[in-house]
């Protein structure tokens, strides 16, 4: 499955997987790898220059050679060689998941009218590493008075609804059905 880059350039969403498993057996420091993300997103400049095909490969190298980490630079360098500068942003959000899964960091959003009590949120961690064999579980929550009351809860694909609205649609659901 190919789909378009932000340029309109298109690519197979696994060669920033690639990329980023790479950066990863690479063992470039997290903390290389996050300035050099800050670096690109504080000084869009940069990005043009790498995806601008009128500006000579030795001008990139030059560039990357100047701005970034030396821990890092190599790994860019091969990037911008091969002409992929455009999922730059793509690699470095693959290589957090590929970290992440590496580590046996789960993800998860939980969305609610109410924040959860401390006790509540260790119970939801602790339910999720035993549900996703994690080690460790990270829950961002986000706030919707649209749910009426109660939580969502999603990991990657799964979702667990125990909101009023999710219940009255579903009793909605069941009563049309017949």
């Amino acid at each position: 499955m190919k789909t378009q880059t932000d340029s309109g350039r298109l690519y197979c969403p696994s060669a920033a997987v690639r990329y980023a498993r790479v950066l990863y057996d690479l063992r470039i420091s997290r903390e290389a790898v996050e300035t050099a993300r800050k670096m690109f997103e504080e000084v869009p400049q940069l990005h043009d220059i790498f995806v601008n095909p009128t500006v000579s490969l030795r001008k990139k190298l030059s560039v990357i050679d100047k701005v970034f980490p030396d821990e890092i630079r190599n790994f860019l360098k091969i990037v911008c060689k091969y002409q992929r500068m455009d999922l730059i942003t793509d690699i470095f959000s693959a290589y957090d998941r590929y970290c992440d899964e590496q580590n046996k960091v789960l993800n998860a959003v939980l969305t609610c009218t109410v924040p959860p009590t401390e006790e509540q949120r260790r119970g939801m961690e602790a339910f999720l590493r035993k549900k996703y064999d994690a080690d460790q579980a990270l829950i961002e929550i986000q706030h919707d008075e649209g749910l009426l009351g109660g939580f969502v809860l999603r990991v990657g694909s799964d979702e667990y609804d125990w909101s009023m609205k999710g219940r009255l649609n579903r009793l909605e659901q069941t009563l049309t059905r017949r």
